[in-house]
């Protein structure tokens, strides 16, 4: 822009000026660049007010010092304004690296193998810029088996990161323990329970808050999954080249509804053998509308899906929805797939 300005100048009558126009260099550059070159930039558009001047005539003349008044008036206006927007982006990069630090302590990332399975796992919060927000995942290994829990707080975003805490919280202690899927739903009720009741006080309507979960156990040596349902949608099993949901007999009320002792969940057991994959999902999937409000057909376009790997999974679901309900969910969407690969025989090949 000053070149352009200068060199037309030289070709332009004496009675034309140009150089008031070179204050709009500054004040563009000010709009993405940061304060040191803005600066340089004032700097080089005052001296081209000079040149400009000089080849107008105007050496001598006042109006020269008005104009690169107005230059450098305009311009340390722009470099004001623009040393404080440098502030602020600096302030929110750092408040960004600490909200991520602390998302991802809460949410931590799934293996990529859990024992003799191969497990992936996606979330897409609904809340612009967070990474965590009211649906939630876990996995655990105990002894020679292991267990997955995923869930949906009541509610989205981040005001349903404080529940989502607690279930996550009370999961990693309880899942290392000896005890029975039943038992462990059993424990996370009364922790779910303890949290509700300790916000009480200060939140009237902490009583309506709840957390439908699905917990998952897959032994290392047995070809069955063992499942217990507190008010989740069932996962989707991929067995022979067919989808199903799983099945769900008696689903539990959702955590903070149910009961507290074990005999208040039902566990169910499905087969689980080797080349089959699970499909856990939260709600953001099944209730995803697209343009005409109508609701994305998740077995439909379950069986076009490449199943065989959890990651490339994962990526044509959150392809197909995004085509499907626009990149935009208005809703948390939390996914985790689980494989269980051929075992090797004893030659160490794969069947």
């Amino acid at each position: 822009m000053i070149a352009t300005i200068t060199l037309g100048a030289s070709f332009a009558p004496l009675a034309v000026h140009l150089s008031p126009l070179l204050v709009a260099a500054p004040t563009c550059t000010g709009a993405y660049a940061r304060t040191r070159f803005t600066a340089g930039v004032a700097l080089i558009a005052s001296a081209a007010v000079v040149v400009v001047d000089r080849n107008d005539g105007l050496l001598h003349s006042p109006l020269m010092p008005i104009h690169i008044g107005a230059v450098l008036a305009v311009s340390a206006f722009v470099l004001v304004s623009r040393a404080v927007h440098d502030r602020d982006l600096r302030e929110l990069a750092q408040v960004r690296a600490v909200a991520e630090a602390a998302q991802r302590v809460l949410l931590r990332p799934v293996p990529g193998e859990l024992g003799p399975l191969r497990v992936a796992s996606m979330y897409r919060a609904a809340t612009a810029h967070a990474l965590v927000g009211g649906d939630l995942y876990a996995a655990s290994r105990t002894g020679d088996a292991t267990r997955i829990l995923i869930g949906d707080v009541r509610g989205k975003g981040l005001p349903a990161i404080d529940d989502a805490s607690a279930v996550l919280s009370a999961f990693r202690e309880a899942a290392h323990r000896r005890c029975t899927l039943p038992e462990l739903a059993a424990s996370l009720e009364r922790s779910v329970r303890r949290h509700l009741g300790e916000l009480a006080d200060r939140d009237p309507h902490s009583a309506e808050r709840f957390t439908t979960a699905l917990l998952i156990e897959l032994a290392d040596d047995e070809d069955e999954v063992k499942t217990v349902s507190c008010g989740h949608p069932p996962p989707l099993l991929h067995h022979d080249g067919q989808v199903n949901p799983l099945p769900m007999a008696q689903p539990a009320p959702p955590l903070g509804l149910a009961g507290d002792t074990p005999d208040a969940f039902h566990l169910d057991v499905a087969a689980f053998g080797c080349g089959d994959t699970l499909l856990l999902y939260t709600d953001g999937l099944a209730e995803a509308r697209n343009s005409t409000g109508d609701f994305f057909p998740v077995l439909d376009r379950a069986a076009t899906w490449d199943w065989g790997y959890p990651s490339r999974l994962l990526h044509q679901v959150s392809c197909d929805i995004d085509s499907y309900a626009g990149r935009h969910l208005k809703d948390d969407l939390a996914l985790l797939a689980v494989h269980r690969p051929p075992r090797p025989d004893r030659f160490g090949d794969a069947p």
